[in-house]
């Protein structure tokens, strides 16, 4: 009766298996074939999964002011609790898309983890904000900057220039 049972779970995997191949080509053909998840997909950080979630979550890129906003629809600002003039800001609100926002915080944790010793501007960037803080915040930081660089080219058109990313911060 086990083997049965571990025969069957093992068919299950090799069928979700087989079925999760399947499904990363095709996001692989849409980011192929989709010159704005092209474009995002050059950030350090953003690969394949990630620039297809965005650029079909976005749709409408006009509907964001500009990048903060996106980076607040995306649930990668501070949390605000303010009143009488006294500003308090807290960890990050969390709202929007969590799957998105959950696929950017790890890949800034992997830009993060390559970034020791390099010499190009965002790890620059990068370098002296790791003393200071907690490698989490670090990643969202560094996640709240690629959704503003992501908004930027999205709604300029544009490619993405590192040495422009930096020189704004």
């Amino acid at each position: 009766m086990i083997r049965d049972l571990v025969r069957d779970v093992h068919e299950e995997l090799v069928e979700l298996d087989r079925r999760t191949t399947a499904y990363s080509r095709r996001i692989r053909a849409l980011f192929s074939s989709n010159p704005a998840c092209q474009r995002i997909g050059k950030i350090e950080g953003i690969g394949p999964i990630s620039a297809t979630a965005l650029v079909a979550a976005v749709g409408d890129r006009s509907c964001f002011r500009n990048g903060r906003h996106f980076a607040a629809w995306l649930g990668l600002v501070p949390r605000q609790r303010s009143s009488g003039g006294k500003a308090r800001l807290f960890g990050i609100s969390k709202r929007g898309d969590r799957y998105i926002r959950t696929l950017l915080i790890h890949g800034a944790r992997a830009v993060l983890g390559k970034a020791h010793g390099k010499t190009d501007p965002k790890s620059l960037w990068v370098a002296p904000m790791r003393v200071r803080r907690h490698p989490n915040v670090v990643a969202v930081a560094l996640t709240n900057k690629n959704a503003r660089v992501v908004w930027s080219i999205l709604a300029q058109d544009e490619e993405y220039r590192p040495d422009k990313t930096v020189a704004a911060a």
